[in-house]
């Protein structure tokens, strides 16, 4: 076989590369085919051998996992989230849309709230972000005339921290393939496999162990696992939250490693306030134009506790955030420190709610909102 890096000239010495002749330098000479012959082995018995040890290894690792706890549930990725966007499109014009953050997620039962409403609201609350992109979306869809309740976690929303903003884009992008993709793994994997959960991946659990870190780098836990989502994106915490003491030790450990920071240095602070003033404007121009359309906007503030609430009202003090926004949009806004029947809900970790207690905060939210926002004005949340 010719060298892949010279071939011989008439005098018998190397051709650098470059001069080497090819099929286009003669033509009409048939260029010889290459051969390699198949060894004969038993292939057969090779795949069947290979199929097992496949199987093995995928039967023990879901082992592994569920005997951990976990079970099947499906994915919350773009396409999932891309679903419920699409509703609003269809049949979702005049629903009550919830665009919030990870606690809406949690806490808000989509099951509990159509017994008390009629109809199912759509959920298009993103975990770790910022809701700001879907509030801005939904203002800019003419054709939307629902509802919207807003979910204000205070470090994402009036840091403006959209870490999944690109879920607006694939939404707008997502191809026929892409969907097909995401119809087979929801029907086909999702629903049986708990090992498909993203936080069991393999190369996920290598890359959260205790490796040594490089020089100046700040070790940063990655977020664990905290709930169940159903193919609507009705969500649930996970029980091992609420049934394993070391498991909650561990989410409170992760976010704990964000309350120590330092006091912000007077650029920082103004940076701060630079990026607050900006959250409270899209806010306000948001909210202005759903208004123009009749869209009712109302903010929730839901519970947190312990040290996730010392950190909050530390950092983003409700003076200068809660308050401002509500008094700059002119929309209305519910703050669980305000009213008696939106307190005193057990959040393992600080922050979100069990299942059982989301069912419970979400039948007193509904039945509150009804009665403030929904009778008196003949809207029907």
């Amino acid at each position: 076989m010719p060298s892949s890096t010279s071939s011989s000239s008439p005098s018998g010495a190397p051709e650098p590369l470059a001069t080497r002749l090819t099929a286009a330098d003669r033509p009409g000479v048939a260029q010889p085919v290459p051969e390699r012959p198949v060894p004969d082995l038993p292939w057969g018995r090779m795949l069947l051998a290979a199929t097992v040890f496949a199987l093995l290894l995928g039967g023990g690792w879901e082992w592994y996992w569920r005997d951990y706890g976990v079970r099947p549930s499906y994915r919350d990725d773009d396409a999932l989230w891309a679903i419920q966007r699409r509703q609003v499109d269809t049949t979702g014009q005049d629903a009550t849309v919830l665009v919030a953050s990870s606690r809406t997620f949690f806490d808000v039962q989509l099951p509990v709230w159509e017994r008390l409403s009629g109809r199912r609201p759509i959920q298009l609350a993103v975990v770790g972000t910022s809701p700001m992109f879907s509030l801005e979306d939904l203002a800019d869809d003419q054709a939307f005339h629902g509802r919207v309740v807003v979910g204000v976690a205070p470090e994402l929303f009036f840091s403006g921290y959209e870490y999944r903003k690109g879920w607006l884009k694939f939404f707008m992008h997502e191809s026929p393939s892409e969907r097909v993709g995401k119809w087979l793994s929801m029907h086909l994997v999702e629903p049986y496999f708990a090992f498909y959960d993203s936080d069991f991946a393999l190369f996920t659990v290598i890359k959260r162990q205790a490796w040594p870190l490089r020089p100046a780098r700040e070790a940063s836990t990655m977020v664990r696992k905290l709930s169940q989502t159903e193919a609507d994106r009705n969500n649930r915490m996970w029980s091992k939250l609420e049934n394993d003491p070391e498991y909650r030790a561990l989410a409170r450990r992760i976010w704990d490693e964000d309350f120590h920071d330092p006091p912000p240095t007077q650029a920082e602070a103004a940076e701060n306030k630079r990026a607050l003033d900006t959250q409270i404007a899209r806010a306000v121009a948001a909210v202005a134009k759903l208004r123009a359309r009749g869209v009712p906007v109302l903010f929730l503030r839901e519970p947190s506790n312990g040290d996730y609430l010392a950190y909050e009202q530390r950092t983003f003090p409700r003076a200068t955030t809660w308050d401002v926004l509500l008094a700059q949009t002119g929309a209305p806004g519910i703050h669980f420190e305000d009213y008696p029947q939106l307190q005193g809900y057990t959040l393992p970790e600080w922050s979100h709610m069990t299942g059982a207690e989301a069912d419970r905060f979400t039948a007193a939210l509904y039945a509150f909102i009804d009665r403030q926002y929904g009778r008196p004005q003949g809207v029907r949340w």
